[in-house]
């Protein structure tokens, strides 16, 4: 790492996790559909494969946060490139674990770390169309951890009534301040360990179309918390 890189580790990063931290703070969580989902994970010594779209990265680590602080073991796929340098310091200060790599770019040195995670205990977490896309495209990387380590997928999305979007593949969104959000939680979906290869497309497409699916839950119920609200 340069000298530069290193300064700005130092002074930038400190800034961007108490920005972060204030901006979050001022959310307010209208609603968690299927929080019970959870529950089994959290303390325990079942484990599981939380994903969520990389557009919806900061709504979706922030859920995921609020569960490590309940003791939930996670580790994190984030990017081997520089660009996941800070998301790294980041996930490590709250206190989860994290992997380098893409369960697709990296094969099977990512599979292999991930595998020995959850051996360890953790739940990797994947933004399952990252890191370059599709937007809304399920990877079958994903898919491939889990049956590989015997672990349900647990689907996850989220809505906000106000935010900027990124003119990016992903259009990132960043929710804005004081946004009322709601966020779903999906029922935990299996992978067989017998699947042949050649047959995980029908889960792929399965676990895709419920996090769509649970996407329009948010939008209906925090369109209808609007209405409630008029």
């Amino acid at each position: 790492m340069s000298s530069g890189r290193r300064l700005y580790y130092f002074l930038g990063l400190p800034v961007l996790r108490a920005l972060i931290r204030l901006l979050t703070s001022t959310y307010r969580i209208e609603r968690i559909i299927g929080a019970d989902y959870i529950e089994p994970f959290i303390g325990g010594e079942l484990i599981c494969a939380p994903c969520y779209w990389h557009q919806h990265h900061v709504c979706g680590s922030t859920l995921i946060r609020s569960w490590v602080r309940r003791g939930f073991k996670a580790c994190f796929l984030v990017s081997g490139s520089v660009d996941g340098d800070v998301p790294e310091r980041i996930a490590r200060a709250w206190g989860a674990e994290v992997i380098r790599g893409s369960a697709n770019q990296s094969g099977a040195l990512a599979l292999r770390d991930m595998q020995r995670r959850m051996k360890d205990g953790y739940s990797i977490v994947t933004t399952a169309d990252g890191p370059r896309g599709p937007k809304y495209e399920f990877k079958l990387g994903a898919v491939l951890m889990a049956r590989i380590a015997g672990v349900p997928i647990i689907p996850i999305a989220c809505s906000a009534d106000r935010a900027w979007y990124l003119r990016r593949w992903d259009n990132f969104m960043v929710p804005k301040p004081f946004a009322r959000i709601v966020l779903a939680v999906g029922q935990p979906y299996p992978i067989p360990s017998n699947a042949p290869l050649d047959q995980l497309e029908p889960h792929r497409q399965h676990v895709q179309e419920a996090v769509m699916s649970l996407m329009a839950d948010c939008d209906r119920t925090l369109n209808g918390s609007s209405e409630a609200r008029v």
